[in-house]
């Protein structure tokens, strides 16, 4: 990541989310102090799902507030790459190495650090994760 809180999006990446066409993404929190990029399709199917949700529920009025609050639409450059609001470079702790996940539908952005302290946590219980996925 640059002083302007820029990184390129790898080319490979912005195809699966969507293709040459991408021009925008949405970023906002995720779990773990993450980040979520989504692609316009993904970010829609995802507010579907929200809206789904029971709005009497203070549980789910506080994480739209908190998701919705936070989430900013992104435009890529023509070098492919997209600038992060100082709030969420803030929120994910991120400095100038990131790491950049592809998880189904979207991709994650890590503090390279907080990354690796968290493969470090959770690596050795992937064949425990593996089962309960797939039970």
């Amino acid at each position: 990541m640059d002083t302007k809180n820029r990184f390129a999006v790898p080319k490979r990446l912005r195809e699966e989310l969507g293709g040459e066409e991408l021009e925008r993404m949405f970023v906002a929190p995720g779990t773990e102090s993450a980040l979520n990029l989504y692609s316009t399709s993904a970010f829609e199917k995802l507010a579907d799902r929200v809206a789904a949700q029971s709005p009497t529920r203070a549980d789910i009025r506080d994480y739209m507030r908190l998701f919705y609050g936070r989430a900013e639409r992104v435009d890529l450059d023509s070098q492919g790459r997209i600038r992060i609001p100082e709030r969420l470079v803030s929120f994910a702790h991120l400095k100038k190495d990131v790491v950049l996940i592809g998880v189904h539908d979207h991709v994650e952005v890590w503090d390279a650090e907080t990354w690796h302290q968290y493969l470090e946590k959770k690596q050795f219980d992937f064949d425990r994760m593996a089962s309960s996925v797939f039970d």
